[in-house]
């Protein structure tokens, strides 16, 4: 491989200035809709004293993981000496800083009393899983940090290795640590399985990758830089795997449920759509399964894939359904009804006993996780790679492939 030069871009341009403009604006409007709903309480959206987690979290803990895979890139490039990914892996880092930054504003704005987060600051209680991610969030950001240090500054580069297997052992602690609050609620059937926490490992591989692919490949676009093949066909050839191994957890967990029959139900409620549960059936299967995993697949697999529009349109619906398997894992499980005494015949009161709950996202919630969500992580990006060096020049083939002079000899 050629040597790389980074550099920042000049943001200074109408069009640099317009696209923070739009971002802005959309991060302002996501900011207002968390005061609406601040103001008027939670009864203007679509949650419950049932559904308690709603749209804003779906867009929070999607984001949370997506810079746990965002980060992928970088630890392929450190911790498994992949030369390749070397020029990849500052952007890499930024977004995920990005990213867990977007979903954690989402998360405190949701709270109805962000304001409250100083309790839990301050106070922890080290037998619940949320006081253990407060741990895993603050060090990922410190860690990040750090790494990215070691790779921007030639006095530290002889540590960056070190600092990127850390951030690799962190990332895959904190996305555990995030499917664990799912897999440790034994409350609920459909999320009481071990399973949850290397499902939610492989889903934020395909979250981050999928998000780095359509930011890598905007950037580069805007600004005049060239983007190479290899480097694409080596992104879309790994994203293609790991939504087969996401569709490979999602087909054992279900399995798993069927085999035990106190899981029939719950199973019945988000495969069949019965006892209510149509909408979460449509969404499993239309978007999560087809339109966000099966159609990427085949895209990115086959000879569609050489088109750089395809990439781009397969990450895109990458994304959609990632949001859509969030979407089923958190709000599907909490309206399937409580189990409270299981293999228990019990007299039921006339409190929404045995019945399943209804959810219809509002306008505010979107606003807000989409908004305030993605708005400031894209926000963040573009101010960082204007501000220092995290893009490369040029990642032409003939600089980043360190196959192309023997392809160009042969």
């Amino acid at each position: 491989m050629k040597p790389v030069n980074f550099t920042q871009i000049e943001g200074k341009s109408f069009g640099y200035w317009a696209l923070l403009g739009v971002l802005g604006a959309i991060t302002l409007t996501g900011f207002v809709a968390a005061m609406y709903m601040e103001h008027h309480g939670h009864y203007v959206t679509g949650m419950t004293n049932q559904i308690v987690w709603g749209m804003p979290h779906v867009f929070a803990v999607y984001l949370i993981i997506a810079a746990s895979g965002a980060l992928n890139i970088a630890s392929i490039a450190s911790v498994f000496g992949k030369a390749a990914y070397e020029p990849l892996a500052p952007l890499s880092a930024l977004l995920a800083i990005a990213l867990l930054t977007g979903g954690l504003v989402v998360l405190i704005l949701d709270l109805g009393r962000p304001d409250r987060l100083i309790i839990a600051m301050t106070y922890w209680n080290l037998k619940s899983i949320f006081a253990w991610n407060q741990l895993l969030y603050n060090g990922f950001f410190v860690i990040v940090i750090l790494y990215i240090w070691f790779m921007m500054e030639k006095r530290m580069r002889k540590y960056s290795k070190v600092a990127g297997m850390i951030a690799f052992i962190w990332r895959l602690i904190l996305t555990t640590g995030t499917g664990s609050i799912f897999g440790f609620l034994v409350a609920r059937q459909s999320y009481d399985a071990a399973i949850m926490a290397p499902m939610f490992i492989m889903m934020s591989f395909v979250a981050g990758l999928a998000i780095y692919i359509l930011v890598l490949m905007i950037a580069y676009s805007w600004t005049g830089r060239e983007l190479g093949d290899s480097v694409l066909r080596r992104l879309k050839n790994l994203l293609a795997v790991f939504i087969s191994a996401v569709l490979y957890f999602v087909l054992v967990y279900h399995l798993t449920n069927l085999y035990a029959a106190e899981h029939h139900g719950i199973e019945a409620f988000i495969l069949l759509g019965k006892n209510g549960g149509s909408q979460y059936s449509s969404i499993f299967w239309g978007l999560q399964i087809l339109i966000g995993s099966v159609v990427p697949t085949i895209i990115l697999f086959s000879s569609l894939s050489s088109q750089r529009l395809m990439i781009g349109i397969a990450s895109a619906l990458a994304v959609l359904g990632g949001l859509a398997q969030m979407y089923v894992i958190i709000i599907g499980g909490q309206a399937y009804p409580l189990d409270i005494f299981p293999g228990m015949e019990i007299v039921n009161s006339g409190f929404m006993d045995g019945m399943s709950v209804a959810y219809s996202t509002s306008l505010p919630e979107i606003i807000l996780g989409a908004g305030m969500g993605f708005g400031v992580a894209l926000i963040m990006v573009v101010i960082g790679i204007s501000v220092l060096r995290f893009l490369p020049q040029s990642l032409a083939d003939e600089i980043v492939d360190p196959h192309y002079v023997a392809k160009a000899s042969s």
